[in-house]
């Protein structure tokens, strides 16, 4: 076992004197046993195409403290000549289990050469466990099942990184995103008209089929999370953070029925370095949600405004230069894009991919995320309750 080195900060995973390094964090938290879930890629270098399989370690909280166990391989999420990438659990409460996603690539095949050629090697898999994380079911491959008629057209395509939700109404949600073909000459794809376009995909009986959802068309936009926004009014929303190589986040939002999102949007409060980064999205509901007070015209849109019970959390980088500098964003009224807190910044300097998990029950909140001498030299894990992070955020 392994405690916190500090009251809130501890290294899980480490770049190795050989050269091994691990990326791309994936975090997930149970709140009974109260248990955190931390994911990575083990990598021989830290360039995608070395890439070999998926690695994690369970944190048991107890008594204020998180204790971590040691590294261990999640040897069943492979297929035979692939390496593994991109980590996205996420948790079925119904059940008791947890589904880890990921997608299983051709060796020695790039993304570059898969966008370039339009052949696609990638496979959309996952595992799923009912011991929370000690052991794991083979793996399922459901590329064909998700992705349907638009397979053909699909150069490449990945899940998450980061992780899934499930929504009230049971359904599990996953995040993903594929390289689209817009155009063919000859019936050869033509490479620059292929683009990147975050999508969901979800289950409705809890696992035993998927189906894609809503797919953001409007913008190239590339790896998202979602969050479910809470309403006094029924039925919540589903919020998208994407992102984007134009140097801010696209954002968008569903029904959570229908999964379809309406006009998607540049959001000029959350910044992108350039080529983008990865970033992660919670929702949380404060103690004192209420049902909303405030005068309203009485529209839809007035109304679900007005009866947000749902804060929403995001973490980034907050350089739109490059990949330094990791923040927590506050939205205290999610479906105003305008009202993002600034950053509290919690780490000083390169920072990389993070994930983020709520724990609601002790009103705290987990961040696993990339950092070091480089982006990519460790993966620390930080918790903070909801009154630091009232404490940090500055002054809008």
């Amino acid at each position: 076992m392994a405690g916190l080195g500090s009251p809130d900060t501890v290294t899980l995973f480490h770049q190795e004197p050989s050269g091994v390094t691990y990326r791309i964090p994936a975090l997930l938290y149970i709140e009974q046993p109260a248990i955190f879930l931390a994911f990575a890629e083990k990598r021989l270098t830290p360039d995608d195409q070395d890439a070999q399989y998926l690695v994690m370690r369970r944190g048991l909280q107890k008594r204020g403290t998180v204790q971590w166990e040691n590294i261990t391989a999640v040897r069943h999420a492979k297929l035979p000549g692939h390496r593994t990438m991109n980590p996205c659990p996420l948790y079925d409460a119904s059940t008791d289990t947890v589904f880890l996603f990921f997608i299983c690539v051709r060796t020695n095949v790039s993304e570059r050469f898969q966008i370039l050629t339009g052949r696609n090697a990638s496979r959309l898999c996952f595992v799923t466990s009912r011991d929370h994380g000690r052991s794991w079911s083979p793996p399922t491959d459901v590329t064909k099942e998700v992705l349907g008629d638009d397979l053909k057209n699909c150069a490449t395509l990945a899940v998450g990184p980061g992780h899934g939700i499930q929504s009230p109404s049971g359904k599990l949600i996953v995040p993903a995103y594929l390289f689209y073909i817009h155009s063919r000459v000859c019936g050869l794809p033509v490479p620059w008209k292929i683009q990147s376009h975050s999508f969901l995909f979800c289950s409705d009986d809890h696992g035993k089929s998927w189906h894609k959802g809503s797919v953001l068309w409007k913008q190239p936009t590339g790896e998202c999370e979602v969050a479910e926004v809470a309403s006094g009014n029924g039925p919540g929303l589903l919020y998208c953070s994407a992102r984007t190589s134009r140097h801010y986040r696209v954002e968008a939002t569903s029904s959570l029925q229908f999964l379809e999102f309406g006009d998607s949007r540049y959001c000029r409060s959350l910044c992108e370095p350039p080529h983008g980064c990865q970033g992660s999205v919670v929702s949380y509901q404060p103690i004192d949600a209420g049902t909303g007070t405030d005068a309203n015209d009485g529209s839809e849109e007035s109304c679900l405004h007005t009866n947000v019970l749902s804060w929403l959390l995001y973490s980034h980088p907050t350089s739109n230069r490059k990949r330094v500098d990791l923040g927590i964003y506050l939205n205290k009224s999610p479906l105003d894009q305008s009202s993002w807190s600034p950053p509290w910044v919690i780490n000083r300097g390169p920072s990389g991919y993070s994930d983020l998990a709520v724990c609601q029950g002790a009103h705290a909140f987990g961040c696993l995320f990339e950092c070091g001498a480089c982006a990519c030299e460790k993966i620390v894990f930080r918790i903070f309750t909801v009154e630091e992070l009232a404490e940090h955020l500055p002054e809008p």
